[in-house]
């Protein structure tokens, strides 16, 4: 993973965010912490707790399709930034997630620490669509597509 100061994504954009599953700001959340990968898109580690139990001993989809979105974010906010797009006046941020499609492919280890990618797949302004993994042994466990409107609050 490549560290840009020791910082995440979400710590160097939005550091008072709330999210439960990205929010360095809640400290009872997941606080999943999303890095630049030099080969393009973004990477990170989750680590899932005794909690996150689906009810036979692997990783809740919940929990799953949660730091999927969440690391999806990461792609999309490091998208805007990079473009310049920022947050309309009164929005904490630029996008808000519009449409997150799951697929489950395997089985997620609880007891293990896995892997997640995300890449941009298409930006406009308007609109960002990102494809995320979680992968453990080399295979992916869940894929996802995520599509990001611009947020204009009302």
């Amino acid at each position: 993973m490549t560290d840009t100061g020791g910082l995440s994504v979400q710590e160097r954009l939005f550091p008072e965010l709330a999210c439960f599953g990205c929010g360095p700001a809640n400290d009872k959340g997941l606080r999943l912490r999303s890095y630049p990968d030099p080969a393009g898109g973004v990477v990170a580690s989750f680590t899932p707790w005794p909690e996150h139990d689906n009810g036979v001993g692997y990783l809740n989809g919940g929990i799953i399709a949660t730091v999927l979105d969440c690391h999806s974010a990461a792609a999309v906010m490091s998208e805007a930034d990079r473009q310049g797009w920022r947050a309309a006046p009164g929005a904490l941020l630029p996008y808000v997630t519009a449409g997150l499609s799951v697929r489950y492919l395997r089985p997620a280890p609880l007891d293990a620490t896995v892997e997640l990618r995300g890449t941009i797949a298409s930006a406009s302004e308007a609109e960002i669509v990102a494809d995320v993994e979680l992968i453990w042994d080399g295979k992916p466990r869940a894929a996802g597509s995520a599509r990001w409107r611009r947020w204009r609050p009302r």
